[in-house]
C-alpha cells in the first residue's frame, strides 16, 4: 500500500483528554502508523501532543492567542467547564472557523507545492460546523475529506430523563444550514465520513460520497482472551459506566435489574459520578436493592477496565448517546452490552454480541431489561457465547487499526488510488431499505 501524505486538521486533538479530543488524537495516531501524517493542532494542546510522541511526520501548530484566551474564559466562567452542554458547540464555532483560516494562511503554499495528497478535517466533528477549507480547496490542488462527523441526535419525547437535561439551545440546531459556507462544505468535500446513523440520514443528497465509520474504537491490547471461570451459582455481575446525568438513564438500569438483585442472582456496580448520584442512591434504597449495588464514583481508566473484565453484562440504557465509547470497551473486555437501540450504542451492538432494547418508553425499557437479565442469570452458556463473539467482533472490527484501514479506503478513493469502498450503511438505513 502506497503511503498517503495526509494533512490532518485536528484543532482540539488531545492525548491527555477524554471523549472526542482523545478519540480524534487516537484516530490520527492510528493513521500515522501507516501514512505520513502532518497533524495540525491548536497552540494550547501543543505540549500534550508533543509529549505523547506520536508517529507523526510533523506537527503544525496554529496560534491564535487572543481568540484562545476568550474561548477559555467563556468555557470556564460562563459554561462552568461543562463538556456536556450543547452551548459548547456555539462557543466553539468562531474558534473553529478562525483556526481553519489561520491554518490555510500558514500552509497553503505547501499545499499548492504538492507536499500533501489530501486534507482531512478530523475536528470539529460536529456536522453543524462548516469548513472554510472545503471552500478554499474547491478547485484543488488536493481533495478535501470531512469526518468523522457526528451530531443531530434528536431528543425523543416522553423521557423525563431528557426533559431534565434538554437545553433551549437544542431547538436552534436547524439554523446551521444558514451559516456561511455550510452548503459549500458538503458540496465541495470529495468524501464525507460519518460516525452515526443519525448523521448519515441527515445528508441524503450526498449519499454517493458518504461512508459510515464509527467515531469510537478500542486498543487491540484490550481485546484479550476471556479468562472468566465463574463458580457454579455465581452471581451475575452487572455494570454501569458513565456520567450520572439524566440522559445516561442509570435509573432505568437499576429499575430493570431490581428483580434479579432482590432475588440474590446478581450484583450491580456503578462506575461514574455526577449530579444524579444522590437520587440514584435513594432509588436503590426505595427499590430494596441498596445492599446489592455498589457506587464507586469516578475511577481511573485502568480501574474501570478491571471492572469491565470482571463484569458479565454492561447495562447501559442511555436514551441519548452519540458515540457510546463505553460499549466498545465492554465488547473488547468481554462484558455483554445491553443498550437502548438509539444513537451510537444502537449502531454498534449486534444480536450475536449483545442486546438492543427498543426505544419505546421508560416502563417498557425497564421491563425488557428485566426479562433479558433474568434469562442471562439462568443461562451461563449463552452469556459465554455472547462474550466470546463480542471479543472477536471488537478485535476484528472495532480497533484503531481497523478504523485507520477503513479511513484509508475512503482516502484512497478520494485521491483516485483505489475503488470506492463498499461499507454497509448504518442500521437506520438498513431498516428503511
Amino acid at each position: 500500500m502506497t503511503k498517503l501524505r495526509i494533512l490532518a486538521m485536528a484543532s482540539f486533538a488531545d492525548p491527555d483528554a477524554i471523549s472526542v479530543p482523545y478519540l480524534i488524537y487516537r484516530h490520527a495516531e492510528a493513521l500515522a502508523q501507516i501514512h505520513d501524517v502532518t497533524l495540525v493542532v491548536g497552540a494550547p494542546l501543543e505540549p500534550n501532543v508533543r509529549r505523547a510522541k506520536g508517529p507523526f511526520r510533523a506537527i503544525e501548530v496554529v496560534r491564535m492567542p487572543t481568540l484562545e484566551r476568550i474561548h477559555a474564559w467563556i468555557f470556564t466562567n460562563i459554561l462552568k467547564s461543562n463538556y456536556d452542554t450543547q452551548a459548547l458547540t456555539v462557543v466553539g464555532y468562531p474558534l473553529s472557523q478562525a483556526f481553519e483560516w489561520y491554518a490555510w494562511r500558514q500552509l497553503r503554499r505547501r499545499i499548492f507545492a504538492g507536499e500533501f495528497d489530501v486534507v482531512l478535517r478530523l475536528l470539529p466533528n460536529m456536522a453543524v460546523i462548516p469548513s472554510p477549507l472545503a471552500f478554499f480547496l474547491r478547485k484543488g490542488p488536493v481533495p478535501f475529506v470531512l469526518g468523522p462527523l457526528d451530531g443531530g441526535l434528536p431528543w425523543p419525547p416522553g423521557f423525563p430523563q431528557l426533559e431534565n437535561q434538554k437545553e433551549w439551545i437544542s431547538g436552534l440546531r436547524g439554523l446551521y444550514r444558514y451559516l456561511p459556507l455550510t452548503r459549500s462544505t458538503y458540496r465541495n468535500a470529495a468524501a464525507i465520513i460519518v460516525g452515526s446513523s443519525q448523521t448519515y440520514a441527515e445528508f441524503p443528497r450526498y449519499r454517493d460520497k458518504m461512508f459510515f465509520v464509527p467515531l469510537n474504537a478500542v486498543s487491540r491490547s484490550l481485546c484479550s482472551a476471556d479468562q472468566r471461570s465463574p463458580a457454579c451459582g455465581a452471581k451475575l455481575q452487572l455494570l454501569f459506566v458513565g456520567g450520572l446525568v439524566p440522559r445516561k438513564a442509570c435509573d432505568l438500569a437499576l429499575r430493570g435489574a431490581a428483580s434479579v438483585l432482590r432475588s440474590g442472582l446478581a450484583h450491580f456496580t456503578v462506575v461514574g459520578g455526577g449530579p444524579e448520584q444522590n437520587r440514584l442512591e435513594q432509588l436503590a434504597k426505595s427499590l430494596g436493592i441498596e445492599q446489592a449495588v455498589s457506587f464507586w464514583g469516578w475511577l481511573k481508566h485502568a480501574e474501570t477496565l478491571q471492572h469491565m473484565r470482571s463484569a458479565d453484562v454492561l447495562v447501559f440504557p442511555s436514551v441519548r448517546d452519540y458515540g457510546g465509547g463505553v460499549v466498545f470497551e465492554a465488547l473488547a473486555a468481554g462484558a455483554v452490552p445491553l443498550v437502548v437501540d438509539f444513537g451510537g450504542p444502537g449502531d454498534i451492538v449486534r444480536p450475536e454480541v449483545g442486546y438492543k432494547v427498543p426505544m419505546t418508553n421508560g416502563d417498557e425499557i425497564v421491563a425488557e431489561i428485566e426479562k433479558i437479565l433474568t434469562a442471562l442469570a439462568q443461562d451461563r452458556e449463552l452469556l459465554g457465547r455472547l462474550r466470546q463473539q463480542g471479543i472477536c467482533y471488537a478485535r476484528e472490527s472495532l480497533t484503531w487499526e481497523a478504523k485507520a484501514q477503513s479511513t484509508t479506503q475512503v482516502l484512497n478513493w478520494a485521491v483516485g488510488r483505489g475503488p470506492k469502498p463498499d461499507f454497509p450503511p448504518p442500521k437506520v438505513l438498513c431498516a428503511s431499505n
